[in-house]
């Protein structure tokens, strides 16, 4: 069948997710670096590695025994989750929520973005035609996807050291409109604090900042806050966008229970924040799955505000400074220049530029794994702003990580 008439033009440009093309390549080589002693060590998803909580496992085993745990759900999310989310979202940033009408669960936040960024474009052809959607730039690599799927223009808002990752969002609205769009076509603004995939984080004073912008332009905000708790200070603990004046006058936030209970494989997440946004959305949602399995729902309600759930997430965010220190170690040893005092203390993420004899992030990162198997992201997976840096993960054993630094040195990649 001829696949170019069958699908649109936008699914057709699209090419596999960048963490699947690099398991797909540390699968094929994966027998020949295993000869030469370098057996694959993946740096490049963002997922924890370490087992969930056994309270929770302990719970989900209970609960599947309930009658009717087996039956469908609903799509918001049955009301002892979203009634646990409310909570959780009062304990943790003291924000008021209503679990009827501004929370909505979802199969994972992945999910969830994908979906609005669905809702609120329309896909066109002309260029200067498109809805725009405001994108972090480097980002989470499933934004640009998204987005261009739909048919809807990524711009990019450069988050660089020279902005202090703050990018005036003002001076790129006006450059839009100058390039020929539209204002009606600027639909929404994504940020992502800490970030993926530098792990940076930002003040209340900028996040406030850019709350007045989208109201005055009348500008969907949208946070993705999957990372919110990991972090490794209480000085640095990041924060919700509904903690400001007027975010959910005009703001949505994503979050996901992926990384802080470690269940990447369950999909669990919600969207809150501005009623009229969460109920148009539901409604669309409500078309597409009937909700997630509500035993996983009943086991996440009770470990979302348990003493269990706030321990593991402590327990889990030392171990990942561990990992950070012994990565920073290793790779001022290797000669790359690090200020521990600049080092994000969020996200399990190192973003570092490639050494100095290379020009391109996907050349270092192709060499890295073939001549010593280790798996790194080329920072341009990440938009643009990427190139010339990469991104890892440090989320295997201390002793794997050692042995990254080890055999980079031994294979000779220095800064």
């Amino acid at each position: 069948m001829n696949t170019e008439k069958l699908f649109n033009k936008e699914v057709m440009s699209l090419d596999t997710y960048i963490m699947f093309k690099l398991k797909e390549e540390t699968a094929r080589i994966k027998d020949e670096l295993i000869a030469k002693n370098r057996a694959p060590i993946a740096l490049s998803m963002g997922a924890p590695t370490a087992n969930p909580p056994k309270f929770l496992l302990d719970r989900l085993k209970e609960i599947l025994d309930e009658d009717g745990i087996h039956m469908y759900s609903i799509p918001k999310g049955e009301p002892y989750f979203r009634k646990a989310i409310a909570e959780r979202m009062k304990k943790r940033f003291n924000v008021e929520l209503d679990p009827e009408t501004e929370i909505f669960s979802l199969v994972g936040s992945k999910e969830g973005i994908a979906n609005l960024v669905r809702f609120i474009t329309t896909p066109k052809h002309e260029e200067l035609e498109k809805d725009v959607i405001m994108v972090p730039d480097p980002c989470y690599a499933s934004y640009l996807q998204f987005i261009k799927c739909s048919g809807a223009k990524a711009y990019s808002m450069p988050l660089t050291k020279e902005n202090d990752y703050k990018p005036d969002v003002e001076e790129i609205y006006n450059q839009i409109l100058k390039d020929g769009y539209k204002a009606e076509n600027v639909k929404a603004l994504f940020i992502n604090f800490p970030n993926n995939p530098l792990g940076m984080s930002t003040t209340r004073e900028y996040v406030q900042s850019v709350i007045d912008f989208c109201k005055k332009h009348e500008i969907l905000l949208v946070s993705d806050a999957a990372y919110c708790d990991l972090y490794f200070a209480e000085d640095e603990k990041p924060f919700s966008i509904f903690e400001l004046e007027g975010a959910k006058d005009i703001g949505i936030e994503f979050f996901s229970l992926s990384k802080p209970y470690a269940v990447t494989g369950w999909r669990l997440g919600w969207v809150c924040g501005n009623k009229d946004v969460i109920q148009r959305f539901g409604k669309g949602k409500s078309t597409i799955d009937n909700g997630i399995f509500k035993a996983l729902q009943k086991a996440c309600a009770e470990i979302l505000n348990s003493e269990e759930g706030d321990k593991y997430i402590e327990e889990g965010n030392k171990g990942y400074a561990r990992k950070q220190a012994i990565m920073v170690k290793g790779f001022k040893e290797l000669g790359w220049d690090i200020d521990e005092k600049t080092v994000p203390h969020t996200t399990f993420y190192l973003w570092l530029p490639i050494p100095r004899n290379y020009t391109s992030a996907f050349d270092f990162c192709r060499d890295v794994l073939r001549k010593s198997g280790i798996v790194l992201v080329p920072g341009n997976a990440f938009g643009e702003c990427g190139e010339g840096f990469f991104r890892l993960s440090y989320v295997c054993s201390d002793e794997q990580l050692q042995e990254v630094i080890d055999r980079l040195k031994a294979d000779g990649f220095y800064y």
